[in-house]
Parts: structure tokens; sequence; C-alpha cells
């Protein structure tokens, strides 16, 4: 940690609940300094009770992810070259919450359907989470996607780039999981659903929540944030 001008008190222990809360701080001055397709950046001057600090933020639309489970407990990834890491890396479906009015899980049924080909008859949320909090406004949900069954007429022709060549991969849960703790896929939809789904299960599915289950951290982004959540009809 950099920048603390004072002495920490090493005995400081949280006595609260054990729960992420909002509570935004006062901003200062906020400086625009990049405006990209998907994301931007600014600089904003923020006060930590009088005293003030400068932190450059991404601002992000958010996203969502679909992890899907046929009825023999397989995971359907994806496999999608990112240019940023120069690395193929295999995905649960994903998508942009860049739709204007368009709720996150119809979100994440049209990109199921669009990187894969299948629809899922029974959804819930399955974990939420932010991507990189200490500089971006990113917010993640991704949801558990069950009975599936292929949509009319095959995978449908979306894409450009590195969305024109997407090979599916059917792994079991077990080994997917495997797959995380040993460090061979590394993307943090991966990552973060197929944790949550082999727990989940191992748990009875009882952590599963409704489709429509609150997001406090989508909604503070686009509260505080000033997030642009229109980016396209």
């Amino acid at each position: 940690m950099r920048g603390h001008s004072g002495p920490l008190d090493a005995d400081e222990e949280w006595a609260g609940a054990i729960v992420d809360t909002v509570e935004p701080r006062p901003v200062i001055d906020s400086i625009p300094r990049f405006e990209g397709r998907i994301w931007s950046i600014r600089t904003d001057t923020v006060d930590f009770a009088g005293h003030h600090a400068v932190r450059d933020v991404q601002q992000h639309l958010g996203a969502v992810a679909v992890i899907a489970i046929d009825d023999d407990d397989r995971v359907l990834l994806i496999r999608q070259y990112r240019h940023p890491v120069a690395m193929a890396l295999f995905e649960p479906p994903a998508g942009l919450l860049d739709v204007a009015g368009e709720a996150p899980h119809l979100t994440a049924a049209r990109e199921l359907a669009e990187e894969s080909g299948y629809e899922a008859s029974t959804w819930h949320v399955l974990v939420d989470f932010l991507n990189s909090p200490g500089g971006s406004s990113e917010a993640i949900r991704v949801y558990l996607a069950r009975d599936l069954q292929p949509i009319s007429g095959g995978r449908p022709y979306t894409g450009e780039a590195e969305e024109l060549h997407l090979p599916r991969a059917w792994v079991d849960l077990d080994e997917a999981k495997d797959l995380v703790l040993t460090g061979r896929i590394g993307s943090p939809t991966a990552v973060c659903g197929i944790l949550a789904a082999w727990a989940s299960k191992a748990g009875g599915w009882l952590s599963l929540r409704p489709v429509d289950a609150p997001w406090p951290a989508r909604d503070t982004v686009i509260a505080h944030d000033r997030v642009n959540v229109a980016r396209r009809d």
C-alpha cells in the first residue's frame, strides 16, 4: 500500500457483518481521460475524510456469463482468442451489458444462443463478482443454465474477428474444477463460475438465487459511475 501518511492501527478488527456495502466517498474532481468503444477512463480526486487521493478509474459497462450444464453434468466452454493476453482461453459464453433496457438474464440467454447454439429452460444466478475493483467498475454476474437444448437452425452467425471461430468443449464439472485449480484455465468467468457451480452442486444447489435477484454492485455502477448503459439499440 502506498501513499499512507500515518501509522496503521495493527490491532483494528472489523466488528460488523461480513458483507460488501455501498459507501461512496465524495469526489472532488473528475477528469475524462479516454473514451473507447467498450470502456472509458477518468481520473477522480476522492475525499477520504479530508485527505484527497487521486485515482484512475476504468468505467465499464459490466457483463454476464453463463455456466451451462447438461444432463450429464458437463460444462459448456467456448475456446476464444483474447488479444490483450495473446492467448486462446476456454471460457463460458459471455457478453457485455450493452443493450439499452435489456435485463441481464436476457443478455445471458442471448449470448448463450449466439456463442453456443443452445438455449436453456432453467436459469438461476450463480455468483457475482467485481473483476478488478482496485481500478475498474466492471461488475460481472454469472448465471447457471440447465435443461439445455439446441436452438432451431443451429448456432447463428453473429460474430466477427475473434468470434468467427468459437469451438465448443463439453467438460465434466469435476474435471473443470480440477482444470481451474491446476491453473490450466484462467479466465475469470471460468474460474469463478466453475468453482461456484461445483460448490453449489456439492451443497445440493441450495445457494442458487432467482434469475432476477438483486445486484447491488451493478446498481452502484449505474448510479455512481455514470456509465452509459445505452451503447447500442
